[in-house]
């Protein structure tokens, strides 16, 4: 497993014509793992019209297309896995239709429910929330505890979300988070979402810099 710490970026609760041109810049900013596309309570139609719009630009520049809460959608519109809430459906399920491709699961601040994503065979589990956040409406809270251990007992990768920006996200990289999950640090960046991806690339490397036993 890569022992970087990677950005995951999810698209903002709302998109509007030309956010296409908005995610080119963004992917344009520097290293991004994965894209989810996050279009809560969205009808089927809009869901299918912007992954037909988005994942092509993600896949040509190497960056996974992840569709949010919909395994057979995802499995149907060949993107390159889900992403599932405790609440979306059959997780193995789930991990048996997208075969080959990525499952990830979100645990909130439960260790049991990380081990369970583990034996389902998830690809990733998600914690969270680590910081207040305007995205969605805060019913976990996580330590940063909970990320220093799963990294110490499991090789299933981890990725930690809520209200991460490049100010706050130093001690998630240092307590072992494989991945850092944005919205508003990206969309909301004042110089644009090239200079958020930037920003966040370059929070982490410090975060690593300033930790040499990362992923040993």
């Amino acid at each position: 497993m890569d022992d970087r710490c990677r950005l995951y970026l999810i698209t903002p609760p709302r998109l509007d014509a030309g956010f296409e041109a908005r995610l080119e810049a963004a992917l344009e900013g520097g290293d991004v793992a994965c894209l989810q596309l996050r279009l809560k309570d969205a009808p089927r139609e809009e869901v299918i019209h912007w992954t037909r719009r988005l994942m092509p630009i993600a896949q040509a520049r190497d960056v996974a297309f992840l569709l949010n809460d919909d395994a057979p959608l995802a499995a149907e519109l060949g993107c390159d896995g889900a992403h599932l809430g405790q609440s979306d459906g059959d997780h193995a399920g789930a991990r048996m239709l997208l075969s080959g491709r990525i499952l990830g699961i979100t645990c909130h601040a439960s260790r049991h429910l990380a081990m369970n994503a583990g034996e389902t065979g998830a690809d990733y589990v998600a914690f969270g929330a680590f910081f207040p956040t305007s995205t969605k409406e805060t019913q976990h809270v996580a330590e940063l505890e909970l990320l220093s251990w799963w990294s110490s007992v499991m090789e299933i990768p981890s990725v930690a979300i809520g209200g991460i920006t490049a100010e706050n996200c130093a001690p998630l990289v240092q307590a072992g988070a494989d991945f850092l999950a944005v919205v508003g640090a990206v969309w909301n960046h004042l110089e644009g979402p090239a200079a958020g991806v930037a920003a966040m690339n370059a929070a982490i490397a410090a975060a690593l810099a300033e930790t040499p036993a990362h992923g040993t």
